[in-house]
């Protein structure tokens, strides 16, 4: 008996290891110097009624991101996601029940929640990781125009999520720490668009065997074009620029 419990603890023990190889935590934290496009209108039901151009004025939008991998080949991994985007805008036209005089100051808040299931297809293989999965993204909006003269003020909230096809590629230098990767996700359907893509450098510093701090620094471009008539807000937005961050990696 007490050899069947010293052999079941150090099979325990070295199943422990070879998880602990194999299950991986990351997440980050940073800030994307993103620069608004493109225009909303305003329909309901008797053609396009208001226009909304977005100022091309860049503001600073937080993200944050984590990902957990673990050794269970039947169950995906799982990445989740969070950014915070803040534009501006004039607005023109009639929205909602009154006409604007002339323009009037927008606003545009939106909250994403993205959780990505995936599999990761190739693991350092040749220096090389592949993942394919599905991104759930959640957005939750927050659109105003302000008031002026006679013109009472618009403000339109909603949620909505989208699913999209998720691709991720990435290539870690050999005897560095450097990385670089790309993710696409993508969807279209019925006239509408969504896409956000990302490509990246990282750097993780080799100090610790447990918790390896890093840095990142890419370009992002997301753009949402929605044209369904169930929405009296339609979009053709897009967010570029360059983001910067830092990591922990478990």
């Amino acid at each position: 008996m007490k050899k069947i419990l010293i052999s079941s603890a150090l099979a325990i023990m070295l199943a422990s290891s070879a998880s602990a190889d194999i299950v991986r935590v990351e997440m980050g934290v940073g800030a994307w110097m993103q620069t608004p496009s493109g225009t909303a209108e305003y329909n309901a039901g008797a053609g396009v009624q208001g226009t909304n151009k977005f100022d091309e004025t860049e503001d600073t939008s937080p993200y944050v991101w984590m990902l957990i991998k673990h050794p269970i080949p039947i169950i995906p991994n799982i990445r989740l996601e969070y950014t915070s985007i803040h534009s501006t805008g004039e607005s023109s036209g009639k929205w909602g029940s009154f006409a604007i005089p002339s323009t009037s100051k927008s606003t545009l808040d939106l909250k994403e929640y993205d959780i990505v299931p995936y599999y990761n297809i190739l693991d350092n293989t040749f220096w090389l990781s592949v993942d394919i999965g599905v991104d759930i993204k959640i957005i939750d909006s927050d659109y105003k125009v302000d008031s002026i003269a006679t013109f009472t003020g618009y403000n339109d909230t909603s949620t909505i999520a989208i699913p999209l096809g998720y691709l991720r590629a990435r290539v870690q230098v050999p005897t560095t720490g450097l990385g670089v990767e790309s993710d696409v996700k993508y969807i279209t359907y019925n006239g509408s668009t969504v896409y956000d893509i990302r490509a990246k450098v990282d750097y993780t510093f080799d100090i610790s065997p447990i918790i390896q701090p890093a840095i990142e620094v890419g370009y992002r471009t997301h753009k949402i074009k929605i044209d369904d008539s169930s929405y009296d807000v339609k979009s053709d937005i897009t967010f570029s620029g360059f983001y910067t961050g830092i990591m922990l990696r478990f």
